[in-house]
């Protein structure tokens, strides 16, 4: 029994490693939404931009009526590390009271904010911190917020609360090259009629389950052909 438990504790040890070892080599969608997110990025009208206010980075949508931003450093992000900043406006004028969104839902300076914490952590870089550096930070150490949306062929980043930022895998293939998604249920709940929301499309969106069957959500989107 002493010679089976020695002898099979080296073949139980490289057994594990090299499962680990096979599990980082089959996260395709992690590694694949870099090589993504940076091609993307590069088709962004002014690419990436650095915002102070936020502690990170900015990505402007094509009419300049939405960001997505992501945190440089967790413990330094005044708000979010990783957020959608839209125009108030049409928001407000499809019937939205900004009073009576949630807590978790800002309004500032006639903008709305949605996003998520990611952690506290003080993150460090190989070389200089840049807007994919960043990005990887979120693939590295938050991977359960790094979705793939296989209906629509687009990984996407979770902003918590049914709120993501999407881009297609490849944009030679896809007509949405980038999507800001919000979940219409606060919005519809403080006023907003999701359907007269300009510049926004109230839509059903294909999506699984919780048990990996396909179905439908409602969603407001803004997608771009970049």
């Amino acid at each position: 029994m002493k010679r089976i438990t020695v002898t099979g504790l080296p073949a139980l040890l490289a057994a594990a490693l090299l499962a680990a070892g096979s599990c980082a080599k089959l996260d395709v969608v992690g590694r694949d939404s870099v090589v993504s997110f940076q091609a993307m990025l590069e088709k962004i009208p002014g690419g990436a931009e650095a915002d102070g206010a936020a502690g990170g980075w900015a990505l402007t949508a094509p009419d300049r009526s939405a960001r997505f931003i992501w945190s440089r450093n967790y413990q330094e992000s005044p708000l979010y590390d990783a957020m959608i900043v839209f125009d108030a406006r049409p928001f407000i004028e499809a019937g939205l009271d900004p009073a009576r969104l949630p807590e978790n839902i800002l309004v500032i300076g006639g903008n709305i904010v949605v996003g998520t914490k990611l952690g506290d952590e003080v993150l460090s870089y190989k070389g200089e911190a840049t807007p994919v550096a960043s990005f990887e930070q979120i693939v590295n150490l938050k991977r359960d917020s790094i979705n793939y949306h296989g209906a629509l062929d687009h990984y996407g980043v979770n902003l918590s609360g049914g709120n993501l930022f999407e881009w297609a895998k490849d944009m030679g293939k896809n007509d949405k090259d980038i999507v800001f998604v919000l979940n219409p249920g606060p919005f519809i709940a403080a006023g907003a009629d999701p359907a007269k929301i300009e510049g926004w499309v109230f839509a059903k969106v294909p999506v699984d389950d919780e048990n990996g069957r396909p179905a439908e959500a409602d969603k407001i989107l803004k997608p771009f052909d970049l």
